[in-house]
């Protein structure tokens, strides 16, 4: 007898933090399937760094839509706060190199 492996859905979870106005980051938007793929779209299209973390979204997706993060995830979304800052920080420098040549 042979098991059907039914494929996961994707996920997605879209964070939203405003130094100095928000104490934590909050949840904007959550969603499965194609709701998932629009929120990924969207991202994209507005250079929202996208990031593929399987555990992560599974982990905010327990944080309803405009609540905070629970402060068992800061250290993680910490990490993931820092890469978008990197991220921030590189693709600035790059963009003033092009402007400087």
């Amino acid at each position: 007898m042979s098991k059907d492996i039914i494929p996961e859905k994707k996920s997605a979870v879209s964070l939203q933090y405003k130094k100095g106005i928000n104490r934590a980051p909050r949840v904007t938007a959550k969603g499965q399937g194609w709701i998932a793929d629009n929120i990924i779209k969207l991202a994209k299209e507005r250079n929202i760094p996208v990031r593929e973390d399987r555990d992560l979204v599974n982990l905010l997706s327990e944080v309803d839509v405009g609540n905070e993060v629970p402060e068992s995830l800061y250290k993680v979304v910490a990490e993931l706060l820092a890469w978008v800052y990197q991220l921030n920080k590189d693709f600035s420098k790059s963009s003033h190199h092009i402007k400087g040549k």
